[in-house]
Parts: C-alpha cells; sequence; structure tokens
C-alpha cells in the first residue's frame, strides 16, 4: 500500500472546495480521493503515469482525468482557495533551474516549439527556470516560466505586478534602474544589493535582506517533489500545474486544522 496519502484532517477541505467549484465531476468521495492521492503520488515520485500503482487507479483514467481538470485551471483555482490570506509586508523574488529530461522535448511546432513551452539551454544543460515571487511569510504569491536561458530581470515586473507591498526584496540578479524605480513607483522600497561593477552604489538594509532565506527555503521545499525536482513534460502548462499541486499540498499543511 501506498504511504504518499492525504492526511484525514486535510481530505474535507480539498472536498468542500471540489464541491463547491462549478464545472467539475466529483463523484463518490472515495474515488475522487484515490484520484487526488495518485496525482500526489506522481508528483512526489516523479514516476511515469504508467508506473503508478494499481490501487491508485487506472494510470491511463487518471492521466485523462488530471489533463480535463488542468484545462480548466482546477488545480490554479485549488491554489489561490488554500493561500487567500497572504503577509504583503515584504515581497521577496528569486529563481531556480530545472533540469529537463530528453522526453520534454519534441513540443509539436503547433503548440510553439521547445521556446513556447518555457524550454532552453543553459549552462546546466537542457533545463525550465522557474521564477517565483513568495510573501513575508515564504508562502507563494506568483511564478511563471521561462526557459533556463533567461536572466531572472527579464520576470520581475510580471512577479510583483498587481501586489503592495511595503519592501520588495531580492539578490543582485534584480539590480537594475528600471526595475528599482518600478518599485517606487509601487510604495515600496527595493532592497536590492548593488552590483560591484555599478558607478553609483546603492544603500541597502542588509539586516532586512537576510529574510530573503525564505524565497531561498521555498525553492528547497518544492523541490522535494520529485515531479519538479525534473521536467518531463513537453507542455509548460502540464508542468506548471505540477507545481500547483505541489504548492496546495504546502499550503494545506500551513493552514491550522480545527
Amino acid at each position: 500500500m501506498s504511504t504518499v496519502t492525504i492526511k484525514d484532517a486535510h481530505w474535507p477541505k480539498i472536498l468542500q472546495f471540489l464541491r463547491s467549484c462549478p464545472g467539475i465531476y466529483v463523484g463518490r468521495e472515495a474515488q475522487c480521493r484515490r484520484f487526488i492521492e495518485a496525482v500526489l503520488w506522481i508528483t512526489r515520485s516523479g514516476a511515469q503515469w504508467r508506473l503508478l500503482p494499481k490501487e491508485n487507479g487506472n494510470w491511463n483514467s487518471v492521466y485523462k482525468r488530471y489533463a480535463r481538470w488542468c484545462d480548466k485551471g482546477i488545480w490554479e483555482l485549488m491554489h489561490q482557495h488554500f493561500a487567500d490570506d497572504p503577509d504583503m509586508e515584504y515581497l521577496i523574488l528569486d529563481s531556480t533551474v530545472v533540469r529537463a529530461h530528453p522526453c520534454a522535448a519534441g513540443a509539436l511546432h503547433t503548440s510553439g516549439g521547445q521556446e513556447a513551452q518555457a524550454l532552453g539551454r543553459s549552462r546546466g544543460g537542457f533545463s525550465t527556470k522557474i521564477h517565483v515571487n513568495v510573501d513575508s511569510l515564504g508562502n507563494p504569491l506568483r511564478f511563471t516560466l521561462t526557459g533556463g536561458q533567461r536572466h531572472d530581470i527579464t520576470q520581475a515586473e510580471a512577479l510583483i505586478l498587481g501586489y503592495q507591498g511595503d519592501f520588495v526584496l531580492a539578490d543582485k540578479s534584480y539590480d537594475a534602474d528600471d526595475f528599482r524605480e518600478t518599485i517606487v513607483r509601487s510604495g515600496a522600497e527595493p532592497v536590492i544589493p548593488p552590483r560591484s561593477n555599478r558607478k553609483q552604489q546603492y544603500h541597502y538594509d542588509r539586516h532586512l535582506y537576510k529574510e530573503r532565506h525564505l524565497v531561498e527555503c521555498f525553492i528547497n521545499k518544492i523541490k522535494h517533489y520529485r515531479r519538479i525536482f525534473s521536467r518531463f513534460d513537453k507542455l509548460d502548462c502540464v508542468f506548471m500545474f505540477f507545481i500547483h499541486f505541489a504548492l496546495i499540498t504546502d499550503a494545506l499543511i500551513s493552514v491550522n486544522t480545527p
């Protein structure tokens, strides 16, 4: 029997959300729970769908249902539901490179090819980069995907757009005049160390900058899920929804159970 299961204290919260979510079929509670646990097993183990244990259901049926829920944005909605109370004192930005397996190559031209699916080549080889923004508790607010070779600063404004924090914390790779001006216009203070080759060296709060460890801890946490540690999916949307699912389980752990 698989040891990768949803805790009994967490399942009622998931079921309550699913029953209130229009456009999806929940069916019998036991079968729905088995499906969710099957997706959790795949996300945690990083295994191929065909290797799904029989007690979790038929792998092809589970995959098709997972794909339907991806198309309807269910995983993203569920993540937003369980992470709807962010602490906006800090916005903390960072990125991480994920190695892509050779089976992730070969996206059809009708879907834009590999570049359109956030696949590229960095120093580490064939890879995807996850750009992430977390709040002052280390909980994720937004993330985007690009090819592994894309610079961090290219996604900086998109990550903080629409969020209002008191401080924006980031490392030297985000040290750009335009981005600093964007932060100031939003009413926040940039806490970004200047690059050593800058003619004008900016002061930053070194003590507050230490809080940036929260985003590093978050990245380390999601990489315990093997389906995120390595990318096996041709389509960026499928890989992205595996990230959303990992964030759902993490958010549930953070929720106080009655």
